[in-house]
């Protein structure tokens, strides 16, 4: 590529679209590192809060909510269970179905996560108002609106 064609090839919109991928990439270390002390990774993390809001979930309910493969989030799900955090139980109508319930352990940690998480949210958003946070959120609803195929 010439010179002349390099010029302008970036332009402020690829630099926009390119920080809106950084913010996540660097938030998923950040996290990894503020949980890393629990043996958790954020997937692991993600999985459990999902069974928090709606224990019993299946492995796919799962795995649709993650965005994850059925073979990811049963390797998720088998490291929680070697960290007693979960176990399965097989579903009473289908016993090809496997449940996922939280265990004791799982429980006692809840509120030692949440203050990872709240520690993590709240050096992220440092410096940046309400009043900004809520034109972000609606700009960022828009941009996920606008491509959305469905």
């Amino acid at each position: 590529m010439s010179a002349n064609a390099q010029d302008g090839f970036l332009n402020e919109t690829d630099e926009f679209a390119f920080l809106l991928e950084e913010v996540p990439r660097v938030l998923r270390k950040s996290f990894d590192e503020s949980i890393a002390q629990f043996g958790l990774s954020r997937t692991q993390w993600r999985t459990l809060a999902y069974l928090i809001k709606t224990e019993g979930m299946t492995q796919t309910e799962l795995a649709v909510c993650l965005e994850l493969e059925r073979a990811t989030i049963g390797l998720t799900i088998d490291h929680l269970e070697k960290l007693e955090f979960v176990e399965r139980r097989s579903a009473e109508d289908d016993r090809r179905v496997w449940r996922i319930f939280l265990r004791p352990k799982a429980i006692d940690i809840i509120p030692e996560l949440r203050k990872e998480a709240n520690a993590v949210y709240q050096k992220m958003f440092k410096g940046i108002s309400k009043a900004d946070l809520t034109i972000i959120r609606t700009a960022m609803e828009k941009m996920v609106g606008n491509l959305r195929v469905c």
